[in-house]
């Protein structure tokens, strides 16, 4: 392949592309903000505008990769992301096909090309059977057995968000209860800890003159906030993340004995709260991988941060041999 692939990565809360070359690497890149509430129109817009804004160099364009939040029709790509609710069944594929002609088109979920990179160029770099997750406002995931991603009956495969960890537990937004995500996200994760009586911010932290007062007016009740608590010492931050490393730890203990795992890597917001969400995963992993073949799997996080996305997203293109079966 002698030019580059269009990577493209939609979010909640951003949409970014860029041009990735043959070995994964970012060669231009640009982003923005998602529009809030926007229509059908409006989010294509944007898009499309911000590929242009891409392109303003010319570039040879061997094929285009995406990941979007889901759900979706796979590999048609006609997508309904929940958090985008101007696009329902929007032929996301199509309308980039039609824009690009002649080049291959894949757009996958957002969770499966984060996995997928971690495995192409991340932490997973060398694994044959591996779970790659995110733990953010979602919980999501992407499987590859054999070196290559498996994507199931519906391109839903890996998605370890909806393995029940606490049955009869909170409701999910999938409607069951006790899901990991309905656990372990970041929002349910901090309405946890507020219904118990955290208040963000307030824990006492060591931080140079000047910066404390900022520290405080800042506070939200976030996960990235819990997780700034609970590294602050703050009692109920501290069970709030205890209780989101015990729910991943059952979660991935059910991946790597179901599986034959090698490896896990677990990335997303949450995963910076480093060995306060680590410990107790690893722990509760422990305590529910018996068999000998199962205690070999390790945990480890993320490699690739916030480009991880649209490496995936390339990779779906670039190493279509692993990562694309249609």
């Amino acid at each position: 392949m002698s030019g580059s692939v269009l990577a493209v990565d939609i979010g909640g809360t951003k949409f970014a592309v860029a041009l990735v070359g043959r070995e994964g690497e970012i060669l231009r890149v640009r982003r923005t903000a998602t529009p809030p509430g926007g229509d059908a129109h409006t989010l294509w817009r944007t898009l499309d505008s911000l590929i242009d804004a891409l392109l303003t160099e010319p570039a040879e364009i061997e094929g285009v990769g995406v990941g979007c939040g889901g759900p979706m029709t796979w590999p048609e790509g006609e997508v309904s992301p929940i958090n985008m609710p101007g696009w329902r069944a929007f032929p996301l594929r199509a309308r980039l096909a039609e824009r690009f002609p002649g080049v291959p088109v894949r757009v996958h979920n957002d969770a499966v090309c984060l996995a997928v990179a971690e495995h192409w160029r991340g932490a997973g770099r060398g694994s044959e059977n591996m779970l790659g997750m995110v733990v953010s406002t979602g919980v999501g995931g992407g499987l590859v057995l054999g070196g290559r991603l498996i994507d199931g009956g519906s391109g839903n495969a890996g998605h370890v968000g909806h393995v029940v960890v606490e049955p009869g537990g909170p409701v999910c937004g999938c409607g069951a209860r006790g899901c990991l995500e309905a656990v372990a996200r970041g929002p349910a994760l901090a309405a946890w800890a507020l219904g118990r009586g955290w208040q963000p911010g307030s824990a006492v932290r060591d931080v140079p003159d000047g910066e404390a007062a900022p520290y405080v007016e800042a506070a939200t009740a976030s996960g990235r906030q819990l997780a700034l608590d609970a590294a602050a010492g703050d009692r109920l931050a501290l069970a709030a993340m205890d209780r989101a490393g015990r729910a991943l730890g059952l979660a991935v203990a059910a991946a790597v004995n179901l599986c034959d795992l090698d490896l896990v890597t677990v990335g997303g917001g949450l995963s910076q709260a480093g060995r306060l969400l680590f410990d107790p995963l690893e722990a509760t992993l422990g305590e529910h991988t018996r068999m000998g073949f199962a205690r070999r799997a390790r945990v480890v996080p993320a490699a690739l941060g916030q480009d991880a996305g649209l490496v995936g997203a390339a990779a779906l293109v670039l190493a279509e041999s692993r990562y694309w079966s249609h």
